[in-house]
């Protein structure tokens, strides 16, 4: 039997290879934002379609952030990728971090964007209802986007956004991916890792905001930067796009230049 193979596209052919994984609400075109301005010289951009979204939206799965980890680690093979850094929208983030315990010999660095933290995220309550009927119910999602994004985008932007993740997500994997980002705590496995990790906050986003950052991502990591976009909530890559190319690229950069560079804002 074949093993099952990341759906992707790659774009660039610079020597330092990146992943880019999305999040929850969106299969690999959440970068679609930011494409014309990456520097495809410098870097090798391989953008993937976690199962159930996109072209691998019928893919059958655990649809766990773990499961994904060792699907990346199986696709940089494929590529010839021996080394690779990771770029991770919001639950792609915590596979980021997931790929520092499966992995860690082979990220040369992660950067999370608006990141899901290694403990997980614990929902109750009304929180949890909206989250969890979120699966088949749009109106849960635009108000979840529209939540995190400070309510200050045009209504025209949120119908686009949900219309986008009905489209590219199925529903059954949707709902099956919450109980991974959102419930498990996987700190124990990754906490002191060596490997630079970048985390980029939106000071417009309520649920993954600069003081979580700190609290977590910069708490857990020693190598760890924040970089804060006053003008972004949880979708950098929609509300801010060059200012989030250009603080991502910069610390990718680091690593060729044999060192991290002088702290991001914090």
């Amino acid at each position: 039997m074949t093993s099952f193979v990341l759906p992707h596209e790659v774009h660039g052919d610079g020597a330092h290879k990146v992943f880019a994984v999305h999040g929850w609400f969106a299969d690999r075109s959440a970068y679609a934002a930011v494409l014309p301005d990456l520097d495809r010289a410098s870097f090798s951009y391989a953008l993937v379609d976690l199962r159930g979204y996109g072209e691998a939206r019928h893919a059958t799965g655990s649809y766990t952030t773990a499961e994904a980890a060792v699907d990346l680690v199986e696709l940089a093979d494929r590529l010839g990728w021996d080394r690779f850094s990771v770029v991770g929208h919001s639950m792609g983030g915590a596979v980021a971090q997931r790929l520092l315990a499966v992995a860690p010999h082979r990220l040369r660095r992660i950067a999370g964007v608006s990141p899901v933290p290694a403990s997980g995220m614990p929902l109750a309550g009304e929180q949890a209802a909206l989250f969890t009927d979120a699966a088949h119910r749009a109106e849960n999602r635009r108000a979840i986007i529209d939540f995190t994004t400070g309510g200050r985008r045009p209504a025209a932007w949120l119908d686009r956004m949900v219309a986008r993740s009905l489209e590219r997500s199925d529903p059954k994997a949707f709902r099956a991916w919450l109980e991974s980002w959102a419930g498990e705590d996987f700190t124990a496995d990754v906490v002191g890792s060596e490997v630079p990790a970048l985390a980029v906050a939106g000071a417009l986003d309520p649920a993954l905001s600069p003081e979580v950052m700190r609290q977590t991502w910069l708490s857990w990591y020693p190598r760890a930067e924040l970089t804060v976009l006053p003008g972004a909530g949880h979708y950098a890559m929609d509300e801010a796009p060059l200012d989030l190319v250009r603080a991502v690229e910069d610390f990718l950069r680091a690593d060729d230049a044999g060192g991290a560079r002088a702290g991001g804002a914090a």
